[in-house]
């Protein structure tokens, strides 16, 4: 009687085993694009270097959708008046269309990264409004116009709007020759070189009570005048300590009652406290990726991700920045050389803790 007891206890281990076993090796199959494809796109910001090799299998088996980290924005695509670097955004819109991927445009007008020459006349003065309009006009026209039907929405402009002051705009060298209006005319430019194209204004710091309110006057203006804006892209470099789940709430529920799509487009978090300008480097600086930072960072995008799906009916796009642990734009900022580990894949591609609290969920 022992001996067939024990078989039975043998054989119901078997079962609990096989059982255990099999549910891990299906959760552990899930991967971002299946477990929102009822929800919206989830994306990754790319550069060429990302196309080839593990990461771009990575890439294709992960997600739905790319964004060009740098290759559009006006520097790099547009580094002289009258020549234009089309082979990095053309590679990354190609293997978008190749393996089914959507594409989201990045940037079209933004103070950084724009040519000295845009804002410089042959004389070397600075250029009249006129001109000035006339030259974004024609970088907006040819930019959209080469990628119309094959980028779905264009991050339109980015990052007018200051975060001190009392001011809703910055005072960059757009708002200093053009005018608040060169925000309208963006758009406007925008919409004509393609007209299905999803319009969006994209910025950070948008949970913040005081921004948020500066960025909801400016889109509150853009809508009086209709002016062709579709979204707004909250930019989601967080951290582990914030934004809490009512700063984030707040700020979907703000943009989307203006009648705006809301999107996250450039998702990251920071395993350090959030600081928002750049500094030395300390000794405390040390880079090291510790058990605590793991566990809070796992939580962390877990809240964000059951409030993105909460508001499944605004949100229409997540995207991460960067790929993996293994090159982040974080690693520099804000202080320079200290590593940071702020998405979900380790530095060997390998998915974190954290991402088991995005994937599986009911």
């Amino acid at each position: 009687m022992k001996k067939s007891a024990d078989i039975q206890v043998f054989i119901i281990g078997i079962c609990l085993f096989t059982v255990l076993f099999s549910s891990t090796a299906v959760r552990a199959q899930k991967t971002l694009k299946e477990a929102y494809k009822n929800y919206f796109p989830v994306g990754v910001a790319v550069a060429p270097r990302n196309l080839t090799g593990r990461e771009a299998e990575l890439i294709v088996k992960q997600f739905s959708s790319v964004t060009p980290e740098n290759a559009m924005k006006m520097g790099p695509i547009h580094p002289e008046p009258d020549r234009y670097n089309w082979q990095d955004a053309d590679a990354i819109v190609a293997f978008a269309q190749k393996n089914g991927m959507k594409v989201r445009g990045h940037t079209l007008c933004w103070h950084n990264q724009t040519p000295r020459w845009f804002f410089t006349g042959d004389d070397g003065k600075q250029v009249t409004r006129e001109v000035l309009l006339e030259r974004l006009r024609q970088h907006i026209n040819d930019v959209v116009g080469r990628y119309k039907g094959r980028i779905y929405a264009w991050d339109v402009v980015n990052e007018a709007v200051p975060d001190t002051g009392s001011g809703i705009y910055r005072q960059s060298k757009f708002y200093e020759i053009i005018g608040e209006d060169y925000i309208e005319k963006a758009f406007e430019y925008a919409h004509a070189a393609d007209r299905d194209a999803q319009l969006f204004y994209n910025d950070y710091n948008t949970e913040s009570a005081a921004k948020r309110e500066k960025i909801i006057q400016l889109l509150k203006k853009l809508k009086a005048k209709n002016i062709p804006v579709h979204g707004v892209g909250l930019q989601g470099h967080w951290s582990i300590d914030e934004p809490t789940a009512s700063e984030l709430e707040k700020s979907i529920q703000a943009f989307s009652s203006l009648g705006l799509v809301v999107q996250i487009t450039e998702l990251d978090v920071s395993v350090y406290p959030k600081e928002h300008e750049r500094r030395e480097r300390k000794s405390s600086d040390n880079g090291v990726l510790t058990p605590d930072m793991v566990t809070k960072q796992a939580a962390q995008y877990k809240m964000l991700f059951d409030i993105f799906r909460k508001y499944k009916q605004d949100l229409t796009g997540v995207t991460f920045w960067n790929v993996s642990d293994r090159s982040s734009w974080l690693d520099n900022f804000p202080v320079p050389g200290r590593k940071d580990y702020p998405l979900l894949f380790d530095q060997n591609y390998e998915p974190k803790p954290a991402f088991d609290g995005v994937v599986n969920f009911e």
